[in-house]
């Protein structure tokens, strides 16, 4: 079983893109062969500073192998040094009907959060496509926001499959990672670059914890039990803390008699403690430099061999060579 993932390097990454992607490629990389690439191209559409790109680039790559990917047991590159999946891209384009793009709800939304119009976010999905398509991938693990997209992948396959001969592409699946705990922002809002309100994995101890001291909350007095439902910090807190712990700040929060600023320093403590491990290793990394571009170089070898066995399958029943 072949799973592939990929991380856009569009910025500082957060406990959301933790929780949600990194913590489970981890997971997964323990029980089959496991493809992670970080997806420089896709962060083309709204990343157009070279100097910022490559700095992203690299401390994605940092901080995917500061929190577990093991290069011993996973494939990992940067997507732009596999040139193959822009041919693919467009072998996938020849047989995508408009249509099929111009119901992707994502484009849409980017759009009405001002990002510029381009053909490359438009056609996201096919790059998409081409990205799982080019390692014969078996499973995508993907949240609600990328559902839709692994579907056109899917719609694409059998096209080609259709026009090209059975097994001219494998068709994946989509992986649907177990529930977990809600990720809010520090807003309260789903947490999200575009929104402003992350809570870095990585970062400088002080202002880490004035983010997290600036939580806001109600004006429910100290005296009084506090609300639980849709309480950013209780949220935050139960992604970090033990079970035992947990229980008890809703005790607490019921309870009344406790502010805000305490749970808050709670939250802090527990957050910090997570991560340590972690930026322990973070560290040790960016120690040797040449560390990461030697993983990333390995990785690009070992996922060029696999795309190119795959795109000359392709090219030979599409009459390419």
């Amino acid at each position: 079983m072949r799973t592939l993932t990929g991380l856009q390097p569009s910025g500082t990454l957060h406990v959301g893109n933790y929780f949600g992607a990194m913590r489970p490629a981890v997971q997964l990389q323990e029980e089959g062969e496991a493809f992670y690439f970080i997806a420089d191209y896709h962060a083309m559409t709204t990343t157009h500073d070279p100097e910022e790109l490559r700095a992203n680039v690299r401390g994605v790559a940092l901080d995917f192998l500061a929190c577990g990917l093991d290069p011993g047991k996973a494939v990992f590159w940067r997507q732009s040094d596999i040139p193959e999946v822009c041919e693919l891209t467009w072998i996938l384009s020849t047989v995508c009907p408009m249509g099929l793009l111009q119901r992707c709800h994502s484009y849409k939304d980017k759009v009405g959060q001002g990002i510029a119009p381009s053909h490359a976010l438009f056609a996201y999905p096919v790059l998409m496509a081409a990205d799982i398509l080019l390692f014969d991938s078996n499973q995508v693990p993907v949240g609600e926001d990328q559902k839709q997209h692994l579907e056109v992948t899917r719609d694409l396959v059998i096209k080609i499959n259709e026009r090209y001969g059975e097994g001219t592409l494998v068709l994946p699946e989509a992986l649907i990672p177990e529930a977990v705990a809600k990720v809010p922002g520090l807003d309260g809002q789903k947490m999200s670059k575009s929104y402003n309100n992350t809570l870095p994995i990585f970062g400088e101890e002080k202002p880490l914890r004035k983010k997290v001291m600036q939580i806001v909350t109600d004006s429910t007095p100290v005296e009084e039990p506090k609300p639980t439902e849709d309480s950013v910090i209780l949220d935050l807190y139960k992604l970090f803390a033990g079970k035992e712990d947990y229980e008890q700040m809703v005790t607490d929060y019921q309870a009344g008699g406790t502010g805000y600023g305490d749970f808050k320093k709670r939250l802090w403590e527990a957050y910090w403690k997570f991560f340590a491990p972690m930026r322990e290793r973070r560290e040790e990394l960016q120690a040797d430099p040449g560390y990461i571009d030697q993983v990333l170089s390995e990785g690009a070898d070992r996922a060029r061999e696999e795309a190119s066995r795959v795109l000359a399958r392709v090219r030979k029943a599409a009459g390419l060579q």
